[in-house]
């Protein structure tokens, strides 16, 4: 049997919290800024949690965390 490996992709755009859930970063704020709000900017700023939806896809890719 063949060791798992972890998909790299995902290891480095979710990491894992303390109690377990699945952290990611916001999307849309790599460029094209000027068009966008203060306030919709300073809110990508932070992180947030998985969708409940997606967590079992990306466990799958991160067998190891």
């Amino acid at each position: 049997m063949p060791k798992i490996k972890t998909h790299r992709g995902a290891a480095k755009r979710f990491s894992v919290t303390g109690t377990g859930k699945l952290k990611r970063t916001k999307a849309f704020k790599r460029h094209i800024l000027t068009k966008k709000s203060p306030k919709r900017k300073r809110n990508m700023r932070s992180s947030t949690l998985l969708a409940a939806v997606d967590v079992g896809l990306v466990r799958k890719m991160l067998p190891t965390l």
